[in-house]
C-alpha cells in the first residue's frame, strides 16, 4: 500500500523550516513547526504571515486569495514539545547544516516518531547514507534526503536524494507529496565524497566559470550576466546569482 502523508512535522523554524512550512500548509497539508523556544516560534509564524514572500504580500499581489492564507493558517501549529510530532506521517528536520547535530536530533526522533513515517533531512549535500546511520536499522527504508530551495515559499524545485536503504515507496510518496503542493521534484543518487547535488553542483560550476572569464579580463561582469540572460534565456547572470547566494539564496 502505497505511503499516504497528511500530516507532517518540522524541526527547526528557521528560513527554511518556516518556508517549507508555509509551502506544504498552502498545499493543504497539515504542519507542525517545532523550535526550542516560544521566541523562536513567534518569529516562524511572523515570518509566514508578514515576511517578504510570507502569505499576507502573496494576497496583496494577488497570487493567493484570503481564503487561500486563512486555510494555510489553519493547516499550522506551533509546539516547543518533540512529543507532538510523534503520530506525524513525515518528519522534515530543517536544523544547520552540520553532520554531527543532524544526526543528534535524528537520533532522538528515532525513539519519539511512529515507526511508519518517513524521515526526511532538508542537506544542501551532506551524505545521507552517513546522515541515516543516526536512525535503527529498520527506519532507513524511509530516511531520505529532501532539499529545498530558498525562498520555499517561491522555489519550485525540490530534490529527493536516496541512499542504498531508501525504498521506492518513500521516493514516490515524496514525489506525490511535491506534485501535490505544485512543487518540482527529481530525483537524486546519494554520493558519498560529493558534496551537493545536482542544482548546486551545476551552480556553483557555472559561478566557477564566469568568476575565471572575469578575472581573465575577457569581459565586465556585467556582460558576463548580459551573455547568459540574452544567450541562454537565464533570468538572471551568474554573477549576479553569486551576489544572491552571498545573501543566503541557494
Amino acid at each position: 500500500m502505497p505511503i499516504q502523508i497528511n500530516s507532517v512535522g518540522i524541526l527547526g523554524g528557521g528560513v527554511m523550516g518556516s518556508g517549507i512550512g508555509q509551502a506544504l500548509a498552502v498545499g493543504g497539508v497539515k504542519v507542525a513547526i517545532r523550535d526550542i523556544s516560544d521566541e523562536l516560534l513567534e518569529k516562524a509564524r511572523s515570518t509566514i504571515v508578514d515576511g517578504r514572500y510570507g502569505l499576507r504580500r502573496g494576497v496583496d499581489r494577488k497570487k493567493i486569495y484570503q481564503k487561500q492564507m486563512d486555510a494555510a493558517l489553519a493547516n499550522l501549529s506551533f509546539t516547543t514539545k518533540l512529543e507532538d510530532l510523534k503520530d506525524v506521517d513525515l518528519v522534515i528536520e530543517a536544523v544547520p547544516e552540520d553532520l554531527d547535530l543532524k544526526k543528534e536530533v535524528w537520533a532522538e526522533m528515532d525513539g519519539i516518531v511512529q515507526a511508519q513515517a518517513v524521515f526526511a533531512t532538508n542537506t544542501s549535500g551532506l551524505v545521507i547514507a552517513e546522515l541515516n546511520q543516526a536512525v535503527s536499522e529498520p527506519r532507513r527504508p524511509r530516511f531520505i534526503g529532501m532539499h529545498w530551495f530558498s525562498p520555499a515559499p517561491i522555489m519550485r524545485l525540490v530534490e529527493l536524494v536516496y541512499a542504498p536503504d531508501t525504498a521506492e515507496e518513500t521516493i514516490q510518496a515524496l514525489e506525490a507529496l511535491c506534485e501535490r503542493i505544485r512543487k518540482v521534484s527529481v530525483r537524486v543518487k546519494d554520493a558519498a565524497g560529493k558534496y551537493g547535488f545536482i542544482a548546486n553542483r551545476v551552480f556553483y560550476a557555472a559561478i566557477r566559470e564566469a568568476e575565471a572569464v572575469l578575472e581573465e579580463g575577457i569581459a565586465s561582469e556585467e556582460d558576463i550576466n548580459k551573455a547568459m540572460m540574452y544567450g541562454y534565456n537565464w533570468p538572471i547572470g551568474p554573477l549576479a546569482m553569486r551576489a544572491q547566494a552571498r545573501k543566503g539564496w541557494q
